[in-house]
C-alpha cells in the first residue's frame, strides 16, 4: 500500500511518527541525542534536541518509503530523482574500466541512491543478510530487479566484490556497517573513535579503483530526490592503513555534514573495553 500512496502522504506519516519517537523516551531517541552530544559538543542542548528531532523524522521516513524504493516499477523508482550533482565524473571513472568502490552511508535515501548509479552501471552491492530467510529473499529480490546484484558479507561475497572490481565494475558498500573486530580498525569519526570497516582500504591495496561516497537527499514538500555523488578523500589510497581509515570516515563525515539532520543517528553507542573510550558503533 505505502508504495502506491504519494510521498507527500508517506512523508507526513513519517513526521508524525518520528515527532512521536522523540516526544517519549524511546531507544532511538536516547541514542540519537547521546550520539549527537558526543559528535557535535559545542552545539547547545537546544540545538541537539532539535537535530535529534529531525534525525529520527527522516529515518522514519526512509523506512515508510521503503515500498516505493523496493515494489514501485524500476523505471517510477527512478523518477523519484529530479536532480544530480557529481554523475559526470562518477561515469568518466566507470568508463576508465578501472573499477568504482561507491559508498552509500546511511544518509537520505539509500535504497534509491543505489538504484539510480547502478541503473547505468553495472553495480553489485555488499550487504548484511538478515537472520530470517524470507526477509533475506525480499530483499535480494527487489534490490536485484533493476539489474543490481547481491553479495553477503562472507568470504564468498568478499571474493564476488573483489572479481567484481577487477572486471571494471560499480561496488557498493555501507561504509557505516558494524564490522567484525577482526575486519575493523579505530579512527576518528567526528572527533570519536569509530570501529571502522578495513575492507575498503584492502581492496584498493589490490585494485586500481576509485572511490566515491554520496546519497538521495530528500528534498523540500516532497518534491522528489537529488542525487549526490563526490569523489573520497585521496588519504583513502593511502598504503598506511591508519591513514586509509581516517580519510574514509573524514569522507563520511564530509558526505554527512551536507545534509546531517538526515544521517541515521539512532546508532548503538558502546565503550572500549580496554580502555573505556567511547566511540561511535557506525551503522545498524
Amino acid at each position: 500500500m505505502g508504495a502506491l500512496l504519494p510521498l507527500s502522504i508517506l512523508q507526513a506519516i513519517a513526521k508524525a511518527w518520528g515527532t512521536l519517537l522523540y516526544r517519549f523516551p524511546t531507544r532511538a531517541k536516547t541514542t540519537t541525542e547521546r550520539n549527537l552530544t558526543a559528535c557535535f559538543p559545542d552545539k547547545s542542548e537546544a540545538e541537539i534536541a532539535e537535530l535529534a528531532k529531525s534525525s529520527l523524522i527522516h529515518t522514519a521516513s526512509t523506512a515508510i518509503e521503503m515500498g516505493k524504493s523496493w515494489l514501485l516499477p524500476m523505471e517510477k523508482t527512478l523518477a523519484l530523482v529530479v536532480d544530480c550533482e557529481g554523475q559526470d565524473k562518477f561515469n568518466a571513472a566507470y568508463e576508465s574500466g578501472n573499477g568504482i568502490i561507491l559508498l552509500a552511508p546511511h544518509l537520505g535515501n539509500w535504497e534509491i541512491f543505489g538504484f539510480y548509479l547502478s541503473d547505468s552501471a553495472s553495480t553489485t552491492f555488499l550487504y548484511q543478510p538478515p537472520k530470517y530467510l524470507a526477509l533475506d529473499r525480499l530483499i535480494t529480490r527487489s534490490r536485484s530487479r533493476g539489474g543490481l546484484n547481491m553479495a553477503p558479507t562472507n568470504q564468498t561475497g568478499v571474493a564476488q566484490i573483489f572479481k567484481t572490481l577487477k572486471q571494471g565494475q560499480v561496488v557498493g558498500v555501507l561504509p557505516d556497517q558494524v564490522p567484525s573486530q577482526e575486519g575493523g580498525g579505530y579512527a576518528n569519526f567526528f572527533g570519536v573513535p569509530a570501529l571502522t570497516m578495513t575492507l575498503i582500504s584492502k581492496l584498493l591495496q589490490k585494485t586500481d579503483a576509485k572511490v566515491f561516497c554520496g546519497f538521495a537527499k530528500r528534498l523540500p514538500n516532497a518534491k522528489g530526490f537529488k542525487v549526490i555523488v563526490q569523489e573520497a578523500d585521496e588519504g583513502i589510497y593511502s598504503e598506511d592503513a591508519s591513514i586509509s581509515l581516517a580519510a574514509l570516515n573524514s569522507t563520511v563525515e564530509k558526505t554527512a555534514l551536507s545534509a546531517i539532520e538526515q544521517y541515521q543517528c539512532c546508532l548503538l553507542y558502546t565503550s572500549d573495553a580496554a580502555d573505556d573510550t567511547p566511540c561511535v558503533d557506525l551503522g545498524g
